[in-house]
């Protein structure tokens, strides 16, 4: 079964050709999309940013699944019967508490591995590789973070916010600690997707390459 991610460096909305794309990969479902997310004041408000790109495209079904304050039950048994996935954007150590160290992580892999489309937004982007990396930028604390994520993709890593957050120096200290990988930076309003595990497609303001010292623009 094919798998496919969807990584975007800012938070929503899809950018066109991938929500096409996301799309047509649930297309073989009638199931809703599920839309995880950690809960914020207005966040009813702020889902059609979400979901816009998907309703013109004739998506009008979603599970809107806020956390913490929703049972995991209840978050699992959407996953269940999603034809697709979509992970917020916010606070990425709350992102990692809230699902990588549930059992919420165990069914998105499930379903990622079914076939199912996952697209993580910022924060959910981070947490769907397997070494989730927090900017200084990202966090309270101030410093370069690691913890563990999803793992959907093993061998990449990422920043987000990569040009606005002139994060070059982050992307580059992340490749130190962790060899053996392919290392990206991703603008806002920038998507990359990946087809079993290999990128595939980009589209957007920016995407970036590090690879022998050196960061190229690569769309």
């Amino acid at each position: 079964m094919d798998k496919h991610l969807f990584l975007f460096g800012g938070g929503p909305p899809f950018t066109l050709n991938m929500a096409k794309l996301f799309v047509r990969k649930t297309s073989h479902s009638k199931e809703p999309i599920s839309i995880l997310f950690v809960e914020r004041d207005g966040w009813e408000e702020y889902m059609p940013v979400y979901t816009q790109a998907l309703e013109d495209l004739g998506i009008n079904d979603f599970h809107y699944l806020p956390l913490p304050n929703i049972p995991i039950e209840q978050v699992i048994e959407c996953l269940t019967k999603s034809s697709g996935i979509i992970i917020g954007g916010g606070d990425t150590n709350l992102y990692a508490d809230y699902i990588v160290e549930t059992e919420i992580s165990n069914i998105i892999k499930e379903r990622y591995k079914s076939g199912i489309p996952v697209a993580g937004f910022s924060a959910g982007a981070l947490i769907s590789l397997e070494q989730c990396i927090i900017s200084p930028k990202d966090n309270a604390q101030n410093e370069f973070q690691q913890r563990k994520g999803l793992g959907l993709l093993s061998n990449v890593l990422i920043a987000v916010h990569f040009s606005e957050w002139k994060d070059e120096d982050h992307l580059r200290n992340a490749a130190v600690h962790f060899n053996g990988h392919v290392n990206y930076g991703i603008d806002e309003s920038t998507g990359m997707y990946f087809l079993n595990g290999h990128l595939e497609s980009t589209e957007g303001k920016g995407v970036y390459r590090l690879e022998n010292g050196m960061i190229n623009k690569i769309n």
